[in-house]
Parts: structure tokens; C-alpha cells; sequence
């Protein structure tokens, strides 16, 4: 047990003591070794040539063993306590340190303030103990305790250096609680240095963030006064615009005086696209793209705005290059992700199903790993091969009910895509019976069963949805719209879909629903009024056929025509608009 327990101080001890050179004695008197808590922060600074001269004695060896073994099962109280009396003790300013790493892994501000406040007692001329005192008293109740080291630092930088300070204070005052005071402690820090373009610049960036807009553009007005070619300064008065009309001339006309401001060109061709300008956007980043033929900024960004500019083959172009370049040139702060997927759309929009696949299986576990493999298996299936579509679904590793479900009514989704409804219905029943408060299942199994005419069933399911979630407009649209297309307890559907339409009064299918009831019950002034709103909203080709239908009863057999042969061509199988058409006995 006793060669067990030095075991496991050798394992905290030593990489702290990697750089520490044992005494002549230590092999004979191990007692007389420096006091070396564990590792700290990933940024901990050199032991200092001032540290104590304590012998490593049993008492604290135990101590300092109990603490660590203790923090690592999740007693941080006794670990924290434990170090800062032994900090106090030998007035080692480590283990102050590492007190205040114990009491910040649990989330503890006070007890870490007071472990920092000691830290830096015993090693006044650290700065990384600076660095956290400061943190912490700014964040405090009191922040005014910070004034005379923030003043101190700005006194002590050297004029070249002092503007950055100014910046580093002014970001370190954002995370105050009290903004107005820390705004006022800032204003008086750097009034002696108003000369300076970073001062105004700190008091543009801190009014801004506290809401004072016109002092904001006042500061960033006098930056730009006190140095006309500072990118930082134009981007500045750039944020704190009001109108990003104004906001985006101001970049324009920087950039004639400037044409090789880099960060300006990206800030504004980013102002142009958040303004739809998507022509003019595109061309400030080819501007950059031709400075800089490898920027993957400017590829991604050309990319997406060609194929908001229908241009397929650009986006494509740049997209594919962006992919290949992030590929050799790994960079950890960007995704491709996104990229992959918008070149899989493109692709499957030229119906190349194959390079689509390919883009796709290029995506890695995270976020859109699900749904990159779910959009395969319907690329796959699309192509016939539903079977294989199908065990492409049944592999996907999923993680919890959530995208367990998501694989399921996708399954199902294909199933009744290839006309295979009643294997679909299964399919969900067996969900529905493991998962039975399930929404989303119980949802898709209700719309299986209307398409199966099963009305008992899909109104059980719908009525559960609403029971299991009372604002669900969906359930109350579906069911209410199924009754009024087989013209059934009109009353009681007009109900349902009233219901759907205060919970979203705005949606085009649960507007076209309203229509639809309403020319049910034979008000066709109420039916087209709906319709039209939903059209207008929506142009989706079953709206269209509905609208059609009320206009031809109402005589306007031209403005029906148009809006089913409209509907033939957004969707040549749609069966509402089959049937609607052999039921009226039109032939367009």
C-alpha cells in the first residue's frame, strides 16, 4: 500500500517538478525537496527565481496528495481548502494557483478571488496573477478596485505599445456587469491619451455597446480624424452606423483611397450581400480573390453568392477549389461542411446523382453527419434501389430517440415515395408502439393512414398529437382539412382549422385548409379570399389546383385554366390536380 501511494504522488509530482533540479541531498533526505503542486492552467508561467525554500515534509506531501485525490473525485471544497492553507503556509505562489483553478472548475467566483487575491500577494510581479485579478474584480460587484493597476499599466507602456493596451483594457472592461461604470472608468483611463486614434476607438467600441450610438460614431469620427488610413478606425465607424446605406459608402470611399485594405474590402462586400447587392458583392471578392488566388474566405464566399446568382457552374468552380485547398491546408477553424453540402445540391440539381454521393459521403460525424447520410439513402432511393436505400438507414449510427426518429420517418418517407404505403404504415406503427408519445412519429403515421383512407386511425393519432401537445397547429390542420376534403362534420373541421390558424395565422397550408373548408361549405367569396392569400404566400401547386377549382365554380374558367396548367407544371403528377380535373370534366 505504502509502495502504491508514492506511486501515485510520483504521477501528480513530477510533471510539475520537470523542470525543478533536485538538491545533492534529495536521494538521502527526500523530505528536502521544493513543494510542486500539479499542473496548472495550460498557460502557467515559469516558476519565479523568488519562490520559498520549504522542505517537501510528510505533512505537506499528504496534504497536497489528499487535495489532488480529492479534486478528482469531485471534492473540490476540501481540495481548494486544503491548497490555499497550504499556500498560506509555505507561501508558495503555486498553490494559490492551483487553488484558483479548483475553485474555478467548480464554477466558484468568490473562493476563486480569494485564492487569486493571494496568488498574487505572494508573486506581485506576475502577470498572469494580474491578468486574473483583474478578470475577476472587473466581473465583481465593484469593479472601481481595478482603476489604479489598468492606469498603472497605460502609465508604464511605451508609446508604442500604449494604443494596444488602450484596446486590451477596453475589452477586458466589456465583460463588466455595470456597464455605465465601466464606461465612465475607461473615459477617465484614457482621457490623458486622447491624441492617440486607439483611445477614441476604445470609447467608440464601449458607447456602442452600451447603447450610446451618437457618442459612438462621435469617437469613431475622431479616430478616423486622428488617422485617416487606420483600417481599424473605418471598420469601426462602420459597426456603429445607424444606416448601413451610410455604413457601406463610407467602406466604398475608403477603398478608393485604400484599394489593398484587405479587412475593409471583406467588410463591405459582406455589408453588400447582407443588402442583397449579391453582383456587386461578388465582385469586391474576386477583387480579393485575384490578390490572393489561394483566400479561402473569398472562394466560399464566391461560391455562395454564384449560386444565389443561378450560376451553377461558378459556384461549383469555387466551391470544389475551397474544398481542395481546405483539404491540403487543414485549417481547425473552418467547417467544409457547408460547403459539401451546397455542392451536393448543385450537383443533384444537373441530376448527378454520383458526384452528388460523393460530396456527400465526404461530410464527417458532427452536426450534419445524420442528415448527409439520410439525404444519400433518398438519393439512392430516388435512383430505384430502395432496398439499398433502406440498409444505408438501418447503419447509420444514431444517438438517443431524437435521431432515431429522424431515420425512421425517413424510411418511411421512402417507402412512400416508391408507392410501398402499407410497408410505410407498418413501419411507423411498430415506432408508434415503442416511441408512443412521439409526435413526429404519430404525425407521419396519421398522414400514412389518411393516404390509406384508414380515418379511424389517423384521427386517433392526430387526436393524441393535440391531447400530448395542445399547440401543435399541424395536428388540428391535418385533421380538420382530411374532414373537409371527404365533406365530413364541416362544423367541427371548420373548428380545427380555425384553431391552426391562431396558432399560425400566417401559414399558406393552413390558409389554403381555411379555403378549402369554406368552399366546403359553399361561401365561395370566404374560399377565394383564403386561397389567394395562401397562393400569394405559397404558390404551391395543390394551393393552385384549390384556387382553380373556386374560380372555375365562380365562372372565371380562364384565371382557373391558368392556375392548373401552372400546377401541371410545377408538379406533372400532382393526383389533387388529376382528380380535380376528371371530376370537373377538364381538359386542358
Amino acid at each position: 500500500m505504502k509502495n502504491a501511494l508514492a506511486i501515485v504522488a510520483l504521477s501528480l509530482l513530477l510533471p510539475a517538478c520537470a523542470q525543478l533540479q533536485p538538491p545533492a541531498s534529495s536521494a538521502a533526505r527526500p523530505e528536502t525537496a521544493a513543494v510542486s503542486p500539479a499542473p496548472v492552467v495550460e498557460a502557467a508561467e515559469k516558476p519565479a527565481a523568488t519562490l520559498p525554500d520549504v522542505a517537501l515534509t510528510e505533512d505537506i506531501m499528504v496534504k497536497l496528495l489528499s487535495a489532488e485525490i480529492g479534486f478528482q473525485r469531485g471534492e473540490w471544497q476540501f481540495a481548494y481548502v486544503t491548497l490555499l492553507g497550504l499556500a498560506q503556509q509555505t507561501r508558495d505562489p503555486r498553490l494559490a494557483q492551483r487553488a484558483a483553478e479548483v475553485a474555478l472548475n467548480a464554477r466558484r467566483a468568490a473562493e476563486a478571488l480569494a485564492a487569486v487575491r493571494l496568488w498574487r500577494e505572494l508573486a506581485p510581479d506576475s502577470e498572469q496573477a494580474r491578468q486574473y485579478y483583474l478578470g475577476f474584480i472587473i466581473l465583481s460587484d465593484d469593479p472601481e478596485e481595478a482603476q489604479p493597476i489598468l492606469a498603472e499599466r497605460l502609465q508604464q507602456a511605451t508609446p508604442k505599445t500604449r494604443g494596444s493596451v488602450i484596446l486590451q483594457i477596453q475589452r477586458t472592461l466589456a465583460s463588466a456587469k455595470d456597464k455605465a461604470a465601466a464606461f465612465s472608468m475607461l473615459d477617465a483611463l484614457v482621457t490623458p491619451y486622447l491624441a492617440l486614434p486607439e483611445a477614441h476607438l476604445a470609447l467608440a467600441q464601449a458607447a456602442f455597446s452600451n447603447g450610446d450610438g451618437a457618442r459612438a460614431m462621435q469617437e469613431a469620427q475622431l479616430a478616423i480624424s486622428a488617422k485617416p488610413d487606420s483600417e481599424l478606425a473605418i471598420l469601426t465607424l462602420a459597426q456603429v452606423a445607424p444606416d448601413k446605406t451610410a455604413a457601406t459608402q463610407d467602406l466604398a470611399s475608403f477603398l478608393q483611397r485604400y484599394p489593398k485594405a484587405r479587412e475593409v474590402r471583406i467588410a463591405y462586400a459582406r455589408l453588400l450581400t447582407e443588402q442583397k447587392l449579391y453582383e456587386q458583392a461578388r465582385g469586391e471578392f474576386n477583387t480579393l480573390l485575384k490578390a490572393d488566388p489561394q483566400d479561402l474566405t473569398s472562394l466560399f464566399a464566391l461560391g455562395i453568392l454564384s449560386a444565389q446568382l443561378d450560376d451553377s457552374r461558378g459556384a461549383e468552380r469555387y466551391l470544389t477549389s475551397y474544398i481542395q485547398i481546405l483539404a491540403s491546408q487543414p485549417d481547425e477553424a473552418r467547417d467544409p461542411t457547408q460547403a459539401l453540402l451546397l455542392l451536393a445540391q448543385l450537383a443533384q440539381d444537373r441530376k448527378d446523382t454520383d458526384a452528388a454521393l460523393k460530396w456527400l459521403s465526404q461530410i464527417e460525424p458532427g452536426p450534419a453527419y445524420l442528415s448527409a447520410q439520410i439525404r444519400s439513402a433518398q438519393l439512392i432511393a430516388a435512383r430505384g434501389q430502395i432496398d439499398a436505400a433502406r440498409k444505408m438507414l438501418a447503419e447509420i449510427p444514431t444517438d438517443g430517440e431524437r435521431e432515431q426518429t429522424q431515420v425512421i420517418l425517413a424510411e418511411g418517407q421512402i417507402l412512400r415515395d416508391a408507392g410501398r404505403v402499407p410497408e410505410a404504415l407498418a413501419l411507423l406503427q411498430n415506432a408508434v408502439q415503442r416511441a408512443p408519445d412521439n409526435t413526429d412519429l404519430l404525425y407521419d403515421y396519421a398522414m400514412l393512414a389518411e393516404k390509406l383512407d384508414k380515418l379511424e386511425v389517423m384521427e386517433k393519432a392526430l387526436r393524441k398529437i393535440i391531447e400530448l401537445a395542445p399547440k401543435n397547429q399541424h395536428a388540428y390542420n391535418a385533421l380538420g382539412y382530411s374532414l373537409a376534403e371527404r365533406n365530413l362534420r364541416l362544423p367541427e373541421a371548420l373548428q380545427l382549422i380555425e384553431t391552426a390558424l391562431q396558432l399560425a395565422p400566417d401559414d399558406p397550408f393552413i390558409l389554403d385548409s381555411m379555403g378549402w373548408v369554406q368552399y366546403r361549405l359553399g361561401k365561395l367569396p370566404e374560399a377565394e379570399k383564403y386561397l389567394q392569400r395562401a397562393y400569394a404566400l405559397q404558390p404551391d401547386a395543390e394551393i393552385g389546383v384549390h384556387l382553380g377549382e373556386v374560380l372555375w365554380v365562380k365562372g372565371q374558367r380562364d384565371a382557373a385554366e391558368k392556375l392548373w396548367r401552372d400546377a401541371r407544371t410545377k408538379d406533372p403528377q400532382n393526383d389533387a390536380l388529376k382528380n380535380t380535373l376528371a371530376r370537373l370534366q377538364v381538359q386542358l
